[in-house]
C-alpha cells in the first residue's frame, strides 16, 4: 500500500464517524493549546524581566545603606553610606561612572497645578548609570553639585501631569516650596528595575541635602550606583567595593557588612532561571491535557478496533499481513493526533497573541518551540496511543473475526 492509500483509507475511517473523531480530537486541540498558551506566557514573563533590567544593562551595581549586625542584634543606624563612599568606589580602575542617590517625597507644584512625586539628589554620572537620554534641554554638570544650585531635570510622566508645556525647559517648579528652575526633560523610558524613570525630579545631591532635607547626616545616602566597563568582571569589583567599604567604614572582623551589593547581571540570571522553573512548571502543568487526550485517542481506536472485527477478518483473508494491520491504525490515530494538534496550535497562538497584544496590551514573542512541540506531540502521541490498539487488532484471529457479529 501507498502512503496515498494509507491516508485515504485513514481519512475515510476517521470521516465515517465525525463526532466521535471531533470529541476524540478536541482532547488534543485543549491539550497543545494549554501548552502553547502557557509557553507564551512563560516567555512573556521572562521577556518583561528581561526588558525591566535591559534600561540598567548588567554591568550596573547598587549598593545600599543597611543596618549592621553584631551577634544578632542591629547596631549603628541606616546612615551607613556618604556621598565621600562614592567618590572612593569611582577611583577603582574598573568603575565608568558612580553616583551617589537620595530620594525624597513630596508635591511639586507648578502655576496652580501639584503633583504627588519624588525628588532625587544624584550626581551628573546619574545619567550614565541609568542610561538617560534627554528630550530637551541638558543635564546638570558637576559645578551644579558644587554650588548647590537649584536646576531640576524632569521626567516626562510629572511634566505632564503638571500641565508643563512641551519644552519645559526654563519653567519655574517648587518642590517643598523651593524654586527649582528646569534645564531639562528625560525621554520616556517606562518603568525598570530602579522604579519608574519617568515620574521623578532630579536635582543636584548637594542641593537636595542643604535645601530640601537638611538633615543632620549631611554627606550620608541610601544608595550608591555605579556602571561599570564592559570588560570588568562583576565579581572581582564587588569584592574590592567589599573590602573598600569594609574598610572605610571600619568594620572588625566576623562584623556583618552594614552595606547590601546588589549586581544587576546575578539579579537577572536569578529571575532567568526562576522563570525558566516556572516556565517548565506551566508546560508539566498543561500536558495532563495531552495525557488526557492520548487516552482519549486510545479509546477510540481500541473501541474501533471492535467495531471493525470482522472488517480486519477480511482483511487478513485476503492476504493482509499483521504489518499491514498496524499501519493502517497506527495512521488512523497518528492522523486524529496530527489535525488536533494544528488545530490546538493555531488556536494556541492566535489566544496568545491576541490576548497578549489587544487586551492585557504586551508584546507576546513568538517562538518556534509550540510549532516542534505541536508536531512532536502529533506524532508521538498519536504512535503510543494507537500502538496497543493496532497491536490487537492485527493479532485477532482471522477465522474468529469472521465470525464476529
Amino acid at each position: 500500500m501507498t502512503f496515498d492509500d494509507i491516508f485515504k483509507e485513514s481519512w475515510l475511517s476517521i470521516s465515517g464517524n465525525k463526532v466521535r473523531s471531533f470529541l476524540t480530537e478536541l482532547g488534543i486541540v485543549i491539550g497543545v493549546m494549554a501548552v502553547v498558551i502557557m509557553v507564551a506566557v512563560g516567555e512573556t514573563v521572562q521577556k518583561q524581566i528581561t526588558d525591566q533590567f535591559s534600561g540598567l544593562g548588567t554591568n550596573t551595581i547598587m549598593i545600599r545603606a543597611s543596618m549592621a549586625r553584631s551577634g544578632g542584634v542591629r547596631t549603628g543606624n541606616m546612615q551607613t553610606l556618604t556621598i565621600q563612599d562614592a567618590e572612593y568606589i569611582a577611583q577603582l580602575p574598573d568603575v565608568a561612572a558612580v553616583t551617589p542617590v537620595q530620594n525624597t517625597g513630596g508635591q511639586i507644584i507648578y502655576g496652580n497645578k501639584n503633583w504627588s512625586s519624588s525628588a532625587v539628589g544624584v550626581y551628573p554620572d546619574y545619567q550614565i548609570v541609568q542610561n538617560i537620554e534627554m528630550e530637551y534641554g541638558a543635564f546638570f554638570d558637576n559645578a551644579a553639585v558644587r554650588n548647590a544650585s537649584t536646576y531640576a531635570i524632569i521626567g516626562p510622566t510629572t511634566a505632564s501631569e503638571l500641565g508643563l508645556p512641551k519644552n519645559p525647559v526654563g519653567e519655574v517648579i517648587r518642590i517643598q516650596n523651593m524654586p527649582f528652575t528646569i534645564i531639562g526633560q528625560t525621554k520616556a523610558k517606562g518603568d525598570s528595575a530602579m522604579g519608574s524613570q519617568d515620574d521623578m525630579v532630579i536635582i543636584p545631591i548637594t542641593t537636595l541635602k542643604k535645601r530640601l532635607q537638611g538633615s543632620r547626616f549631611p554627606n550620608a545616602v541610601s544608595m550608591i550606583s555605579l556602571k561599570l566597563y564592559e570588560s570588568a568582571d562583576n565579581n572581582v569589583v564587588i569584592n574590592q567595593i567589599t573590602a573598600l567599604l569594609r574598610a572605610r567604614h571600619k568594620l572588625k572582623d566576623g562584623a556583618a557588612d552594614d552595606f547590601q551589593i546588589q549586581d544587576m547581571k546575578q539579579v537577572l540570571e536569578t529571575m532567568n532561571t526562576v522563570t525558566g522553573y516556572m516556565k517548565m512548571l506551566l508546560i508539566a502543568i498543561a500536558a495532563v491535557s495531552l495525557l488526557v487526550g492520548a487516552i482519549g485517542i486510545m479509546n477510540m481506536m481500541l473501541v474501533s478496533v471492535a467495531e471493525r472485527t470482522r472488517e480486519i477478518g477480511v482483511r487478513k483473508a485476503i492476504g493482509a499481513r499483521e504489518g499491514h494491520i498496524i499501519t493502517q491504525f497506527l495512521s488512523e490515530s497518528v492522523l486524529i493526533s496530527f489535525i488536533g494538534s494544528m488545530v490546538g496550535l493555531v488556536v494556541g497562538v492566535g489566544l496568545s497573541q491576541g490576548v497578549g497584544r489587544f487586551i492585557m496590551g504586551y508584546n507576546v514573542p513568538f517562538s518556534i518551540w509550540p510549532v516542534i512541540l505541536s508536531v512532536s506531540v502529533a506524532i508521538i502521541v498519536g504512535l503510543a496511543s494507537g500502538v496497543m490498539p493496532a497491536i490487537k487488532a492485527a493479532k485477532l484471529n482471522p477465522i474468529d473475526s469472521l465470525r464476529y457479529e
